[in-house]
């Protein structure tokens, strides 16, 4: 059967429900920590940081199919379904006798997958009667999505960028400002947790941890608001699915069996999205499959990280996750990739790792870039940053079927597109683009810095 160059499903072969992952986990992800009692965390404390609908998604790790609302539904169909493209021409430009396919999230105007949680986070936050919601953003993506979300909903939005994306991506701001939300750099003198983290790191150019720490505390201090996070959290993770439930769906149409699925990997939105249904599928023993997570070599939280209890945001006001971490206090180098400087990995997709169910590599930001161009003379995208690392490590896979003559299907997700990031690709084609590795002396000093729990 001829597959399509591009595959798409029909508005009512869309996803009425959200699929929890964590439903068929033998081994569940370990709970969120109050920091300041270090028990586990309750639904009445979830509640005064999320809304409350979010608190108790948080917090299920039993229902396997959630419904998603009609009117988030209403929203969804603004973009979605998003095609299974089929990347033919990368395929012969590589000569691979793989069969690569990529779930393209870009076509929306915040250019990512993040639009799908950010609704939905909008959403509940309206019909709790909220007066808005505060944020961080790396790269710039999620504040994007949100900015939308908001304005749709009429919610007031504040976003918390980190400070080094916000001088890079002047456009992205814009972006968000013309949605009707405020922008600050992270960290700021603003609040109190960004003036002690300027005090003791003046120069830096801040972090997602950072910029959480502010978000959180800015919410904590007007009436009417709630934190939302773009990334890591249980919740997100379960909004995200939506991108493997329509990639599944799609593959089924066409009785397309993935060898390897591919993901970029920061905090996990796109990556435990992407792989939920099909790690569902592994672990009730219906397939199998590689799954690999891609992360920077600056940042890499999995491959050099510790599975131990952490806090989520530098300025210790988070509640505790157990994840891999390279410690609350590590500061990522300033690489373009901007989504992916976090210190830690969602929970459920620290869990799969540990469990032996999916595979992790970090690669450099000079080979990311190399993936990126090479995908966007063929294939007519210019990817995100973030999305290329799932790209390099396709087009790595790929050159291993041309050696081996195996006839794989790799599916990676392209989160988003890179037409904010026009910064980062000038400095790889001006040569000025260079990698950073931490030694191990580094990261050593930092997880040093772990709560002992």
């Amino acid at each position: 059967m001829k597959i399509p160059y591009k595959i798409y499903l029909e508005e009512s072969e869309m996803p009425k429900e959200w699929y929890n992952v964590r439903a068929d986990m033998k081994n569940k992800p370990a709970p969120l920590l109050n920091p300041a009692t270090m028990q586990p965390m309750t639904l009445d404390e979830l509640s005064q940081v999320f809304c409350c609908e979010l608190a108790r998604q948080e917090l299920d790790d039993a229902t396997a199919y959630i419904p998603i609302p009609q009117e988030i539904r209403d929203f969804y169909k603004m973009y979605r379904p998003s095609p299974l493209v089929r990347a033919y021409c990368l395929e012969e430009k590589l000569e691979t006798p793989a069969h690569i396919y990529y779930k393209f999230e870009g076509n929306n105007t915040s250019g990512s997958h993040k639009l799908n949680s950010a609704i939905a986070q909008a959403y509940y936050a309206k019909m709790q009667g909220l007066k808005g919601v505060t944020t961080e953003t790396g790269a710039g993506q999620w504040g994007t999505a949100l900015s939308m979300a908001c304005s749709y909903l009429g919610l007031d939005c504040k976003v918390f960028m980190v400070k080094v994306s916000y001088e890079q991506k002047p456009f992205r701001r814009e972006v968000m400002r013309t949605y009707g939300a405020s922008i600050t750099p992270s960290p700021s003198d603003t609040t109190a947790v960004g003036r002690k983290i300027l005090e003791n790191h003046p120069e830096t150019g801040g972090s997602l941890g950072c910029a959480i720490s502010e978000a959180v505390e800015t919410a904590n201090s007007l009436e009417g608001y709630r934190y939302v996070l773009g990334s890591v959290l249980n919740q997100v993770l379960l909004h995200q699915s939506i991108i493997g439930l329509e990639t599944k769906i799609a593959m089924d149409k066409y009785n397309i069996k993935p060898d390897i699925i591919i993901g970029c990997a920061g905090g996990g939105s796109n990556l435990g999205g992407l792989i939920s249904p099909f790690a569902g599928q592994k672990l009730r023993g219906e397939a199998d499959m590689r799954l690999i997570a891609v992360e920077p070599e600056s940042c890499p939280s999995l491959t050099r990280g510790k599975f131990a209890y952490d806090f989520c945001d530098t300025g210790m006001i988070c509640p505790l996750s157990k994840m891999y971490t390279l410690g609350s206090n590590y500061m990522p180098a300033s690489i373009h990739a901007g989504g992916l400087r976090y210190h830690g990995m969602s929970s459920v997709v620290s869990q799969l790792y540990a469990d032996g169910l999916m595979e992790a590599v970090s690669v450099p930001q000079t080979k990311v870039f190399e993936a990126a161009e090479e995908f966007a003379r063929v294939e007519g995208i210019l990817p995100a940053p973030e999305s290329s690392h799932a790209i390099r490590v396709a087009i790595d896979e790929a050159l291993k079927c041309k050696e081996t003559g195996e006839e794989k299907n790799i599916v990676f997700g392209l989160t988003g597109t890179g037409y904010f990031d026009l910064y980062a690709y000038k400095r790889f084609n001006d040569g000025e683009m260079s990698d950073y590795v931490p030694s191990d002396e580094e990261i050593a000093a930092s997880l040093a810095k772990l709560p002992n729990v």
